[in-house]
């Protein structure tokens, strides 16, 4: 069997390079997805916290009254 002809130094370097774009490439387009999915489990928690202050009746100004309070007594507590 023939072996193919050894590529240049000057070849594996365009290889690498290309190679390297390529991989940069990816991985941005992984960081969108990523950024896509977490958008999308923020907007989820945000509507699971939507529905419970709707089951309860509560104005959102009333339901973050309500969040201070409890905050600032957990923090009195740790204290």
């Amino acid at each position: 069997m023939a072996r193919s002809p050894k590529k240049t130094l000057e070849e594996k370097i365009i290889a690498k390079q290309e190679l390297i774009e390529s991989l940069l490439k990816r991985i941005e387009s992984e960081k969108k997805e990523l950024e896509a999915m977490n958008n999308e489990k923020k907007l989820k928690d945000l509507q699971v916290v939507g529905d419970l202050i709707s089951d309860a009746g509560l104005s959102p100004q009333e339901a973050e009254e309500a969040l201070k309070n409890y905050v600032a007594g957990r923090t009195a507590e740790a204290s």
